[in-house]
């Protein structure tokens, strides 16, 4: 008797992990995220990105997901049609999941320069697990609980 992979799939070797492979798709080139003018303050927004796909840069196995971006906006808030052919540029990147919630995490904030911002990635179940990855951003010290009873107010 065997004891070999389970249902008659075959134990293929894996290639080790490499530095290549920890770095990959950190560094590529990807659509501009591009910004408006914000007219009020204090107040969240919420992008749900319910159809993620980028590439494992070590098996080429697609992963997918859900990105949530949550955000207060300082003076710029992010324009979605740029946002989503941001996100469109990971469908044929090679980079690992827990390093695209950073990358975009890194790039958003760049682009918008926000009061805070969250990126959570949310994976599709493989080999019967199922990741959650969240990376956090705050411009300043948090706010005195006066500060959050303030209603929004434009900007001037």
């Amino acid at each position: 008797m065997s004891l070999g992979a389970p249902f008659g799939y075959s134990l293929l070797p894996m290639r080790e992990y490499t530095e290549e492979h920890a770095r990959a798709g950190l560094e590529a080139e990807l659509p501009k995220i591009e910004c408006w003018p914000n007219q009020f303050k204090g107040y969240e927004i919420t992008i749900v990105i319910p159809e993620y796909t980028s590439v494992c840069p070590r098996t080429g196995l697609p992963d997918f997901g859900t990105i949530t971006i949550r955000y207060e906006p300082d003076e710029l808030c992010v324009e979605l049609k740029s946002l989503k052919y941001y996100i469109l540029g990971y469908r044929q990147l090679g980079i690992f999941y827990e390093n695209a919630v950073n990358r975009i995490l890194r790039d958003f904030v760049a682009a918008c320069r926000p009061v805070w911002a969250e990126v959570v990635g949310e994976f599709n179940t493989r080999g019967g697990m199922r990741s959650i990855v969240c990376a956090r951003y705050r411009a300043r010290a948090e706010r005195s609980a006066e500060d959050e009873r303030v209603p929004p107010e434009p900007r001037p």
